[in-house]
């Protein structure tokens, strides 16, 4: 194969700083920008507000989706953001992301999907800001 089909962002954002994580509005409104700013086609969204409390939700963009889970207790959220094609930049979503919950600490890992000989990159880091 000589090109992978897509790119999986696995992101987590820690000491989230913003006062919305537990609000289902502002998190898919967030998401619908993240996606919105990649460059992906949206398809639909579902989002869901637990109890006691805790968003999660899925963007599905014509490229694959984007999807969230806040824990607002530990002020935290995990992320996926999966793209196929070349058009769309998953990490213009990651960093929209993380200065939109203000997150003060995260990690990322980049999979490359598609591939067989194990082509894969990772991108990890933990900065504190």
């Amino acid at each position: 194969m000589e090109s992978a089909f897509g790119r999986h962002i696995l992101a987590e954002y820690f000491e989230c700083g913003c006062t919305y994580l537990d609000s289902e509005a502002a998190i898919r409104d967030l998401m619908l920008e993240a996606a919105s700013r990649t460059g992906a086609t949206i398809v639909g969204s579902i989002f869901h507000h637990f109890s006691p409390q805790g968003v999660t939700g899925v963007v599905v963009i014509a490229e694959s989706h984007l999807a969230i889970h806040t824990w607002p207790e530990f002020k935290y959220a995990s992320v996926d953001l999966f793209t196929c094609g070349t058009k769309v930049d998953p990490w213009i979503g990651f960093e929209y992301l993380k200065e939109e919950l203000q997150s003060k600490k995260w990690v990322s890992n980049e999979i490359i999907r598609g591939t067989l000989k194990g082509e894969s990159s990772s991108y990890l880091e933990a900065v504190s800001a």
